[in-house]
């Protein structure tokens, strides 16, 4: 098996597709490229070509007109097709056949997990999840497992995300959402609610978020460093709190934050929470 990946091949030429042959590019990846549609196509892939010759970076960038010639030399495959599950089904077999046996097929897919593919495809330790966001202004990936996935594919995606100075945000077991778009989503479901059943403005929501976020980049925290240092007891009784008042199991804390609070282990007054201090 080959353990370097020096040719991507892209799948799917939109928003996502176009960013990651960008940026692949600009980091000295050779790439393949097939879309149904080539509208506007050359034009970007000019534009990349001018970007990598600034950089003095000799890759080559191929376009063509099937799967089957796209992925056919490729280490890496990444299919960014429309969010459609019987789509991507579609074509995973299409690249499996045609591919090199050591090739790693990956999905972009924001929502879908590879499990739902890997069954369509006979190198079922060879594919997982790559979730990008936007490679230029939030340069994240999650990574994902499918059932079957070797230690060996999951090592060498996350070795190419980290290549094009992406950070690979690593999923430990299959999770609708991932990791970012899950906390996301909660987010935004709470922002929905307070708007729509009239507990707040939504111009309140937006003047008090940037506010919030910058005071969490100023200190440099993540949720779980300002839990730590709110106290992990003061978060546990607010999460009673809330579940007490709505009564839905969904509400109620885990049990591992109770248990971190039973041993006294209360962040950074303790000098142990979810960090060490």
């Amino acid at each position: 098996m080959d353990d370097k990946i020096t040719v991507i091949s892209i799948i799917g030429a939109g928003y996502m597709g176009r960013q990651i042959i960008e940026k692949s590019a600009l980091f000295g990846y050779n790439i393949n490229v097939f879309d149904v549609s080539s509208e506007g196509l050359e034009e970007f892939l000019n534009e990349v070509k001018k970007k990598i010759e600034e950089k003095k970076v000799k890759i080559d960038i191929n376009v063509y007109d099937s799967i089957s010639e796209t992925v056919k030399n490729a280490d890496l495959i990444i299919e960014a097709v429309p969010e459609k599950l019987e789509l991507k089904r579609e074509i995973f077999p299409q690249i499996d056949k045609s591919a090199p046996p050591h090739a790693i097929i990956a999905t972009n897919s924001s929502s879908i997990p590879i499990s739902k593919l890997e069954d369509v495809v006979e190198r079922k330790d060879k594919v997982m999840n790559i979730h990008f966001y936007n490679l230029f202004t939030m340069p994240l990936a999650d990574i994902m497992r499918g059932t079957q996935t070797s230690d060996t594919t999951f090592q060498k995606g996350k070795s190419w995300v980290e290549s094009i100075e992406v950070t690979p945000l690593e999923v430990k077991k299959e999770c609708y959402g991932f990791v970012l778009n899950r906390i996301w989503r909660t987010i935004k479901k709470d922002c929905l609610k307070i708007w729509a059943e009239g507990y707040a403005d939504l111009e309140t929501v937006d003047k008090a978020w940037p506010i919030f976020c910058k005071y969490f980049i100023t200190n440099d925290y993540g949720p779980f460093k300002f839990m730590d240092r709110i106290g992990l007891d003061v978060i546990y009784d607010i999460e009673m709190s809330y579940f007490k008042n709505s009564g839905l199991a969904d509400d109620k804390p885990p049990d591992s934050l109770k248990d971190l609070v039973e041993k006294g282990e209360l962040g950074v007054k303790t000098r142990k929470g979810f960090y060490q201090y």
